[in-house]
C-alpha cells in the first residue's frame, strides 16, 4: 500500500509537502514527478517487488505515460503473461503491469483487474489524467475541484496543505448526525469529494467526467445449493491463496468470529509458515464481559492452528490517550470508538507484518446481522398480514423473539422507508440536538434512495433482504467500516487485505436466495457456514455470534467522563441545542437513558473539527 497525490500545475514545493503528510502511508520510499500541467506525488509501502526497479512513480519506456499507484493487483502475474510478449518490465511489481494493462486496454482494464487500488495515469501527449478505484472502495480516493485547480490524493490531510476554504459541507453534516458517516461521494469538507468505488474519473480540458465501470448486475439466483455452495467456497479459497502473495511478511487479524476464522483457516491451508495472529480485548473486570465474548475464542483457534498469537488489551486511559490521534488519521468524523482498537492493533501487528488479511464483508454478503433477520420477519409477515393485525402481532413477536422496538418497523415498505428504520439514528432525537426538520430528514432519505436504493429498484420486493444486504455492502461497509479500516492500519504503514470482499464473490452472493443465508428468520450466513466448514474448528462453529465493540459506554463514565463532559460544556449555542445535549449527555451517564451514538458523534465531530479547522 501506498500514499498518492497531485495536482493541475508544476509545483515541487507542494508536491513534497503534500507526501509529507502521507509518511505514515508510505514509509519505505517516496518520489515525485513534474510536468508544465501536471505534479505528482508518491510514498511507498514495499509489498511486491522490494527494489528500487519499483519505484514511484513510474514512467513507461517513451515516457508519455506516468503512474501512481496505491493498492494490490492479486492477478498482475496473469494480466502481466498476457502483454510480456508486447512490452518490455523491467520491475516485478503490479505497478507496472496496472501501467501497461491501461496503455495497452485503455478503461477496458479495469474490466480485468481483480484486487484493491487507487491509482492516477497521466498521459503527457492527450494531457488527460485517468484515475480509478478498486470495486468495493477498500483504498480511498479524495479529489477537490473548483473550477480551476484540480487536487487528489489518498488522504485528505494532504489536499489541505493548498491554499483551499475549510469549509463544512452543510448536506455532509446532516448525513452525518445521522449515519453517523458521510457517505460518498460527499466528505465532510464542501468540495472536497471520494471517488466512488467501481467509478473512474478523467480530467481533461479542465473538466471531470465521472463513469461507474462495475456494479452488481445479474441477480439470476442458483437453482442448486451445492453448486451455490461449491462455487463460493472454490472463489473464497483462490480470493485467500491470491492475497497471500507478498514479498513481505503477511499476518491474520482474528476476531474469534467466523469470517476471520475461515481467513485463516484457508490461509493456513495454503501455506507452511507459521502465522502471525493478532487479536484485541479490553481490561475489564473479566473475561466473561461482552466486550470480550471472543477473545478467549480468538485464543482457541490462534492455538488450533498453531500460529504465532499476539493479543492487545487496551484501558480506557489509553483509549483516551490516542482518541484525537485516531481523528487526525481518520480524516473525517466516523462515529464509531472500535477505530481506538484497530488503530492499537495495527501498531501492534506492524512490529511483526507488512500485511494482514481481515473477516470483513462476510456478514454483510451473506446476512449475518440481527438487521436481516428481523426484516426476514418484516417481508413475510407484511406478505401475509393487514396493517392492523401485523402490529397485533408485533407485540407477540418483541415477547417470543426477545425484539423490542419490532411494531414501528412492522409498517415501514421494503426500500428506503425500511432501511432507516433500522440504520438511522432517532430523528425526534437528532432534530432536538442539532435543530433542522422535516427538509433534512426528507434530505437524508433521498439521498439515499436515489443514491443505493433506484439501482435495484425492480428486487426490493421481491428479496429487500439481498438488496438490504447489496446496500450495505456498497455504502455502509465502504464509507463507514472499510474506510476506518485503510485509515487505522495505514497510520502504521500496514497493508490489510479483505480475501471475503473479492468482486466475484459480491457477484455470486448476490444470486443466492436469501432463504439459503437465513434460516427460520434468526440464523444467518447459513450457506457461507457451509462453504467454509472446513476451516472452522468445532468451537467455532456451536459458538454464538457476538459483535465486536468496544466498552466506550464505561469509557463515558470512567476515563472519558471529564474529557467528554469540558466539550459537552462548550458546544457552540449556534450549532447545537446545547441544553438538549447536555441533558442527553447526563441522562446517558445517570443510566437513564442509552445515548451512546449520538454522544460519540458529538465529541468525535468536536475534535475533528479542533484538528482540521481551528
Amino acid at each position: 500500500m501506498c500514499g498518492i497525490n497531485g495536482f493541475n500545475w508544476k509545483d515541487e514545493n507542494i508536491i513534497n509537502k503534500m507526501n509529507k503528510k502521507l509518511a505514515h502511508r508510505g514509509p519505505d520510499d517516496e518520489g515525485i514527478l513534474v510536468f508544465e500541467k501536471l505534479s505528482l506525488g508518491h510514498r511507498r509501502l514495499s509489498i511486491i517487488d522490494l527494489s528500487h526497479r519499483a519505484h514511484q512513480p513510474m514512467q513507461n519506456v517513451s515516457k508519455r505515460y506516468s503512474i501512481v499507484y496505491n493498492g494490490e493487483l492479486y492477478n498482475f502475474r496473469e494480466i502481466r503473461e498476457q502483454l510480456k510478449n508486447k512490452y518490455h518490465f523491467i520491475s516485478d511489481s503490479d505497478t507496472e503491469v496496472v501501467l501497461y494493462a491501461f496503455i495497452e486496454w485503455g478503461k477496458e482494464c479495469l474490466e480485468r483487474f481483480n484486487g484493491i487500488f487507487a491509482f492516477a495515469i497521466w498521459d503527457s501527449n492527450t494531457e488527460e489524467l485517468f484515475m480509478a478505484r478498486d470495486h468495493v472502495g477498500v483504498k480511498p480516493l479524495y479529489y477537490y475541484f473548483d473550477g480551476k485547480r484540480f487536487i487528489f490524493s489518498s488522504e485528505i490531510k494532504s489536499i489541505l496543505e493548498h491554499d483551499i476554504p475549510r469549509e463544512i459541507d452543510k448536506d455532509a453534516r446532516e448525513l452525518y448526525f445521522r449515519v453517523l458517516y458521510v457517505p460518498a461521494p460527499l466528505t465532510i469538507f464542501k468540495n472536497i469529494k471520494k471517488l466512488q468505488p467501481g467509478h473512474y474519473l478523467l480530467f481533461k480540458k479542465n473538466e471531470i467526467n465521472i463513469m461507474r465501470y462495475w456494479k452488481v448486475r445479474d441477480f439470476s439466483e442458483f437453482k442448486s445449493f451445492n453448486e451455490a455452495k461449491g462455487v463460493v467456497k472454490s472463489i473464497f479459497l483462490d480470493s485467500v491463496k491470491r492475497q497471500l502473495i507478498s514479498d513481505r511478511p503477511v499476518g491474520v487479524f482474528l476476531s474469534g468470529g467466523i469470517d476471520s476464522t475461515a481467513v485463516l483457516g484457508a490461509a493456513s491451508s495454503l501455506t507452511n509458515k507459521k502465522i502471525n495472529t493478532y487479536s484485541i480485548g479490553f481490561d475489564l473486570d473479566t473475561e466473561r464481559d461482552k466486550f470480550n465474548a471472543d477473545l478467549k475464542l480468538a485464543r482457541e483457534t490462534a492455538k488450533f492452528y498453531n500460529t504465532e498469537h499476539h493479543e492487545v488489551i487496551i484501558k480506557g486511559p489509553q483509549a483516551l490517550e490516542n482518541f484525537e490521534r485516531v481523528i487526525y488519521h481518520m480524516d473525517e468524523p466516523v462515529a464509531n470508538s472500535i477505530q481506538i482498537a484497530t488503530m492499537l492493533l495495527a501498531e501492534e501487528a506492524k512490529k511483526d507484518v507488512a500485511v494482514v488479511l481481515g473477516g470483513d464483508g462476510g456478514d454483510e454478503m451473506f446476512g449475518g446481522y440481527p438487521r436481516y433477520y428481523f426484516n426476514h420477519i418484516i417481508s413475510k409477515y407484511q406478505r401475509l398480514f393487514s396493517g392492523k393485525i401485523r402490529y397485533k402481532l408485533s407485540v407477540l413477536l418483541e415477547k417470543i423473539l426477545k425484539i423490542s422496538m419490532l411494531g414501528d418497523k412492522l409498517e415501514a415498505e421494503p426500500g428506503i422507508n425500511r432501511w432507516a428504520a433500522f440504520m438511522l439514528q432517532k430523528e425526534p432525537q437528532v432534530q432536538s440536538i442539532i435543530g433542522g426538520g422535516d427538509a433534512e430528514k426528507n434530505f437524508t432519505y433521498q439521498y439515499f434512495d436515489k443514491n443505493f436504493f433506484e439501482p435495484y429498484q425492480n428486487y426490493l420486493k421481491s428479496d429487500f433482504e439481498k438488496i438490504f444486504m447489496l446496500v450495505d455492502t456498497t455504502n455502509w461497509l465502504t464509507d463507514e467500516s472499510l474506510l476506518r479500516s485503510d485509515k487505522m492500519t495505514m497510520a502504521y504503514g500496514l497493508e490489510e487485505r479483505v480475501p471475503i470482499l473479492d468482486y466475484r464473490l459480491i457477484e455470486i452472493a448476490a444470486r443466492i436466495p436469501t432463504k439459503w443465508k437465513i434460516k427460520n428468520s434468526k440464523q444467518g450466513k447459513v450457506i457461507w457456514k457451509e462453504a467454509i466448514a472446513e476451516f472452522l474448528p468445532e468451537n467455532v462453529k456451536t459458538h454464538p455470534k457476538h459483535g465486536f465493540f468496544s466498552p466506550a459506554s464505561k469509557w463515558l463514565r470512567g476515563d472519558f467522563y471529564n474529557f467528554a463532559k469540558d466539550i459537552f460544556n462548550s458546544l457552540d449555542e449556534k450549532e447545537y441545542n446545547k441544553e438538549n445535549a447536555i441533558k442527553m449527555f447526563n441522562d446517558h451517564i445517570d443510566g437513564k437513558k442509552y445515548n451512546l451514538n449520538l454522544i460519540w458523534a458529538i465529541i468525535t465531530f468536536e475534535v475533528w473539527k479542533k484538528k482540521f479547522l481551528k
